[in-house]
This record gives C-alpha cells, structure tokens and sequence, in this order.
C-alpha cells in the first residue's frame, strides 16, 4: 500500500475545487445547488460563509462533512477525503438544532461521541470542554433543564470532545434571542481562540460573521457561486468592545452591499 502523501505545512486544511451539487426533485427534476466553486481554507483558520436563503451554504457545509456527494469538482481535507476525516471521528459539528438526546446528562451528551467512536470516555475531556463552555455546574441536568443558550454550549463542547481537525457550524444560533445571540459570539470567540481549530460557520447575520471570522464569503442566489471573498482584518481576541468600532461597521456595511449586489 502507498504512504499518504504527507500534507505541506502550508497546505489549506480545506481545499474545494470545481464544485458542484445537483439535487433530483420530483418528476426527475434536477436542481443545481452549487456550481464552479472553488474555495481554500486555511489551517486554524475562521472562515464565515454568508448569502440568501437557499443560496447552497448548508449544502456546502455537508459536503465538507461528508453528508452530501458533489456531482462534480473535489473536496480535500488536508490530503484526505471528507469520509476519512469522518471515519477518523475528527470532524465535528454542530447544527441550529442543537440535537442534544433528552434522556442523558449533560455530561452524558458531551461524553457521547467516545461511545460512538468505541473508545473509553475520557471524564477529564469532557470536564475541560464544560468548564471552557461555562457550563461545568450543569453536568448532571437534563436539556429540558437549560436554555437555549445553554443547550448550544453544550453542543458545542460534544463537537469539540474529539479534537477535531475540523469544525462545522451551520447556525448554531439562529434560533436564539438577539441578546443571547450576542454573548455567545463573544463566548464562541473565546473558544475558538483558545483551540485554534480550522472552523467553517454558517449564518444569515452579517455581524455575526464580521465579528467572529477571518474571512467571509458571500455567495450568489441559486445556484451558489462565490461571489465576495473578504478578509477581516479586526486584532484578535475581540470583545464586545469590537461591535462599537468604526471599523466594524465598514466592513459590515461593505458585506451588506455585497449581500444588496446579488440578492434579487
């Protein structure tokens, strides 16, 4: 058997070239989802995908997960396939939906991708993740018992029980208030400083994405294309401070005209 190619260091940790995603609907009616995308992500890097409903962003986001077979082009994780990563169990993930089973504890729910996986549970792993996510008191409570706020943090922290090499978030917070939307952009800030994994986040909020991205990349109405790649070039860490700067409100601005350029 040949050795993998070992990856250059300064090789993207996602690299899509070509992609496209055709859907068949009834009567055999096909869609196409993405088309002509190419796009590189760097390693431990923040990248924000952004665009109108429908436009292809979740779909993208599955096909970097292995969920959604591309009709056409690549997609490479380092120098292997979004199904080795996952076969690996280093890709986590985390959805609107927070998907935590209502029947275990909190600890149990962070702890479930080590029983998934067939390994032991490493207590002290998840004890770590639910003091970084704030929610170390929380351990024997049911989600029933939290809010949603609460419910994501701890969604976040089972995505990230793993180490991952890559994290995927298709709006994790979308369905919360604006307040509570806003304290965990800081926390999910936060987080991501401390880890430092390459992560790919879905969203409709354009603060949201300047606030917590590298890059942003706007994409075109079906089928989705890139049409705007923006890099953010606000210092890290960032604190709510951020959210008030001049600099701030010219970049989102600049999104939001990009956004007005291809919306319909």
């Amino acid at each position: 058997m040949l050795a993998e190619p070992a990856v250059r260091q300064d090789a993207p940790a996602i690299a899509i070239r070509g992609l496209r995603v055709d859907f068949t609907l009834d009567r055999g009616r096909t869609v196409t989802a993405l088309e002509d995308v190419d796009l590189d992500v760097a390693a431990g890097s923040f990248l924000v995908v952004i665009g109108p409903s429908g436009c292809g962003k979740s779909t993208l986001l599955r096909v970097i997960a292995g969920l959604t077979e591309p009709t056409a082009g690549t997609v490479r994780v380092g120098a292997a396939t979004p199904h080795a990563l996952v076969a690996e169990h280093r890709l986590g993930i985390a959805f609107q939906d927070h998907a935590l089973l209502p029947w275990l504890s909190v600890f149990d729910n962070v702890a479930l991708p080590f029983r998934v996986a067939g390994r032991p549970v490493d207590a002290a792993r998840v004890d770590e993740l639910l003091a970084l996510v704030g929610m170390s008191e929380f351990g024997a409570a049911r989600p029933r018992q939290l809010s949603g706020g609460m419910r994501q943090r701890v969604a976040i922290a089972r995505a990230l029980v793993l180490h991952p090499r890559i994290l995927l978030l298709d709006e994790p917070f979308g369905a919360l208030d604006a307040v509570t939307r806003r304290q965990l952009n800081v926390e999910l800030q936060r987080i991501w400083s401390t880890q430092r994994i390459t992560t790919v986040l879905v969203t409709h909020s354009i603060d949201e994405a300047v606030f917590l991205g590298d890059r942003v990349v706007v994409m075109t109405p079906r089928p989705g294309r890139i049409f705007r790649d923006a890099a953010i070039p606000l210092a890290r860490p960032r604190g709510r401070e951020v959210l008030s700067e001049a600099a701030f409100h010219a970049l989102t601005d600049d999104l939001a005209r990009a956004l007005d350029d291809v919306t319909p």
